[in-house]
């Protein structure tokens, strides 16, 4: 049977941990609190007057901690104690926040942690990995900390300093790698117990790690990694967290309910205290009898995609300064810009088949192409043509021996065109126009990556591709060029001929046959 205790380490809310711990011990599992020592004393005074006399929940000895500081392990340690000396029963350890809520039902975890019996901690090696992307890294070790860097700075760099002019540098215990990640971890009870029967047994692993920096995220992932075999580690939190492009963690809200549920995670963290909705629906969901659940990997691209969006094409578009040669006069790329691909390609098969046809490719700057012949290795991939475009066009020009070259092109890839319109080249565009409906938009989703197979879209998601559909129709427009024309699904005949026929340089009678190509929108 699986029983998990919470170690909960919280510093403020107390309405909302008093709920998450009614939560949490709804199923019959156990919650330590630690509620940090700085923390207002009626904050304290309100958790600890709701939960006293819950059976499931035992209070830890308090510590004052900081970010960054020890205490913030000594808090967790203390816990644990609390836990061992109040159960017996306990399967698991789970650290969490105060801000973190369940976004699987608790039949779903018991489930997974059955079917896993593993810990789960993220592990990476100190020295070899990038895990640490700013400030300093192997100082956090080598000296000792007694001063908080956010709120001593001066006293926490002044000592680094002294420390290093007098050479006072120390060595990490010497049977110890030092393993770095996030301190959300998941412990078997197994597990926990030689950690704590460890540090009472050396007692200079503690003194060192005490003054270390940061330790919540080396002193588990460290001691898991020295005590565990590594076929009983997993490689990874069950905690679902984001961070900004600017480092800053990724806070949740109301609307995000259906994107935290599929994730491949049993908690998410930095659920906003304001998110009363989103709360009260994740509550529900952990009290939910199922223990199966669909779910993907699709936070990250799509946090991605909404962090980025409004950028691209806009005011902070990426600049191209590399031009990759020059196409030259006398040659003549024909542009046909369209979202569905597979209509794309439908138009150029009815323009291959007209006799003195321009020599025609498909969407070369956009998906991986076998077709394509030899250009000295240029053409192996998509992230190299796009960085060559001209060239890249120039020895397409010169391996077929033609002077005009029809290609297809995403919308999305205005900056392609842009480009090519500052070159001496002449430059001709076809917009196609396709009708797009919720099963379209959702099957989009599904193939970038922003929602999983099985997975419905969520409407806003839907809303907002169907806007940056808009939005790439406009920035073609935008553009200015002399010789831009639409072909709309739901056009006038004539127009769409007459737009075929400019495109092409071809008379009206031989666009109509294109136009007019079976199932060319289907």
């Amino acid at each position: 049977m699986i029983r998990i205790a919470f170690i909960l380490i919280c510093h403020k809310n107390p309405e909302g941990v008093v709920q998450q711990v009614r939560t949490l011990t709804s199923a019959g599992d156990i919650v330590s609190i630690h509620m940090d020592k700085r923390a207002k004393a009626e904050d304290f005074a309100i958790v600890h007057e709701a939960l006293k006399d819950d059976p499931n929940v035992c209070f830890a000895d308090r510590v004052k901690g900081g970010w960054g500081e020890w205490a913030l392990v000594a808090a967790t340690l203390n816990a644990i104690r609390a836990v061992r000396a109040t159960f017996t029963d306990a399967t698991h350890f789970y650290f969490l926040s105060g801000d973190c809520m369940p976004i699987k039902s608790r039949a779903y975890m018991a489930r997974f942690l059955m079917q896993n019996p593993v810990d789960f901690v993220e592990h990476n090696d100190f020295h070899a990995s990038d895990w640490i992307k700013t400030g300093i890294k192997e100082e956090r070790l080598i000296y000792r900390h007694y001063f908080n860097e956010r709120s001593q700075k001066a006293w926490f760099y002044g000592s680094m300093r002294a420390q290093r002019a007098l050479g006072l540098r120390r060595e990490v215990p010497g049977d110890l790698k030092v393993m770095i990640g996030s301190q959300w971890c998941l412990l078997r009870a197994a597990t926990v117990d030689m950690i704590m029967e460890f540090d009472e047994a050396r007692p200079d692993v503690v003194r060192f790690f005490s003054t270390a920096w940061i330790t919540d995220e080396t002193f588990y992932q460290t001691l898991v990694m020295h005590l565990v075999p590594r076929t009983e580690v997993r490689n990874q939190t069950l905690t679902y967290l984001a961070f900004s492009d600017y480092g800053m963690p990724v806070t949740f809200h109301d609307d995000q309910y259906d994107l935290l549920r599929q994730q491949e995670y049993l908690f998410a963290r930095k659920i906003s205290e304001h998110a009363l909705t989103l709360r009260t629906r994740l509550k529900e969901l952990f009290r939910e009898t199922f223990e199966t659940m669909e779910t993907a990997t699709t936070a990250r691209p799509l946090f991605d995609y909404l962090s980025h969006r409004g950028r691209i094409g806009r005011r902070f578009a990426p600049r191209f300064w590399e031009r990759g040669g020059q196409i030259g006069r006398g040659s003549e790329i024909l542009i046909v810009a369209c979202k569905k691909w597979h209509v794309g390609r439908r138009f150029l098969r009815a323009v291959k088949a007209l006799k003195g046809a321009p020599e025609s490719l498909g969407y070369i700057f956009d998906e991986e192409e076998d077709a394509l012949p030899s250009l000295g290795g240029i053409e192996t991939s998509t992230e190299k043509r796009g960085r060559h475009r001209r060239a890249f066009l120039r020895l397409l020009f010169e391996v077929h021996g033609t002077e005009r070259l029809l290609i297809c092109l995403d919308p999305s890839n205005v900056d392609t065109i842009r480009d090519l319109a500052g070159d001496d080249c002449s430059l001709r565009l076809l917009e196609i126009r396709c009708e797009v409906d919720d099963g379209y938009l959702a099957g989009h989703a599904a193939r970038i990556g922003l929602v999983g197979a099985e997975a419905d879209a969520p409407r806003p998601l839907l809303l907002a591709l169907d806007r940056q559909f808009r939005d790439e129709s406009d920035a073609l427009r935008d553009l200015g060029l002399q010789h831009s024309y639409v072909l709309e699904q739901h056009g006038e005949a004539e127009q769409n001929v007459e737009a075929v026929a400019r495109f092409l340089g071809i008379t009206p009678a031989r666009a109509s046959q294109i136009v007019q190509t079976p199932n060319l929108f289907a």
